[in-house]
């Protein structure tokens, strides 16, 4: 643990890397490992619950790694997503679920996913590991660095975190690095199938991510498809209220049931028209998720996690 200054720039009390396991904060964790970058206090995994099976795969790779170098993973949690969402007596927590409403125009729920179940748990956690929990005041001065894996080609979603105690650094930005290079270096060290992390049931996977989770998480792809039927009306504790959704919600932005959805007719199309570089929008996956930074691109407001 580094320890704490009054010099007028101080240094951090604690260095933290929010750890996704997708491919860039893996990259950052490795380069820690390695002594490209200094070494961190903590790695710690914010576990929404319902990851892809090859994330928690890769997690426990990295576990033996990490803490062969001396850096300790910690998993940090709110609660599983599904489980929770299908709770009649859980406070639904609102994810950006596709809308259909009666008149045919659609839109997207609001989205308080990334903040209940990412910023709050790591936060909480950095407060203990500073030895400040809620609801003590964390002195002027003493503070955690944390790590995110964001890259060069998404320097966009790099955003502080609203927090005095909580300071985020982006280790692969200062060191050039975009995703293709991030996954050259894996590659290179045995992680060459890292994914990107983002939960199974993630509104904003594209065709292509959809369809990587019925080509290679099964299981996944089951919890998925039984997920959207079961919001189709509004989620079930509202319904158990008597406050049924007045439109429809999807886990597909097309707002077709999900299991109906053709994911193949796109990626067939690419394989005749190579030349093409960009996957049309509708089958882009975008980047994976990451605190203080939805996958959707726009910020979080961490104004209720201060």
């Amino acid at each position: 643990m580094t320890s704490s200054t009054s010099s007028p720039v101080s240094m951090p009390t604690l260095r933290l890397l929010s750890l996704g396991a997708g491919a860039q904060s893996t990259a950052v964790l490795l380069l820690a490992c390695e002594g490209e970058i200094p070494k961190f206090d903590y790695a710690l995994f914010a576990d929404t619950g319902w990851e892809p099976r090859a994330v928690y795969a890769n997690l426990n790779r990295l576990r033996i790694v990490a803490e062969s170098s001396g850096i300790p993973i910690r998993r940090v949690s709110a609660g599983n997503i599904r489980t929770d969402a299908l709770d009649p007596r859980h406070r639904f927590v609102s994810m950006p679920l596709h809308t259909l409403n009666p008149d045919g125009s659609r839109g997207l729920a609001r989205r308080q996913c990334t903040n209940e179940y990412k910023i709050t748990p790591l936060k909480k956690a950095a407060r203990e590991l500073l030895v400040y929990p809620h609801p003590r005041r964390v002195p002027r001065g003493v503070y955690a660095e944390q790590a995110i894996g964001i890259s060069t080609d998404e320097f966009t979603r790099a955003k502080d975190s609203g927090l005095r105690f909580l300071r985020n650094v982006f280790p692969l930005i200062e060191l050039g690095l975009d995703r293709a290079g991030c996954l050259d270096y894996l590659a290179e060290r045995g992680f060459a199938n890292t994914v990107k992390s983002a939960c199974v049931g993630c509104p904003f996977h594209g065709n292509a991510g959809w369809r990587w989770i019925r080509d290679n998480d099964p299981d996944g792809w089951i919890e998925a498809v039984e997920f959207d039927k079961a919001v189709r009306h509004g989620h079930p504790r509202a319904t158990a209220q008597g406050r049924p959704l007045r439109g429809q919600y999807f886990l597909h932005r097309s707002c077709v049931p999900l299991d109906q959805v053709d994911l193949d007719a796109l990626a067939g199309r690419e394989r005749h028209l190579t030349s093409v570089a960009v996957h049309p929008p509708e089958d882009a996956d975008p980047d994976g998720c990451s605190p203080w930074s939805c996958r959707s691109g726009a910020s979080v407001d961490t104004e209720a996690a201060a």
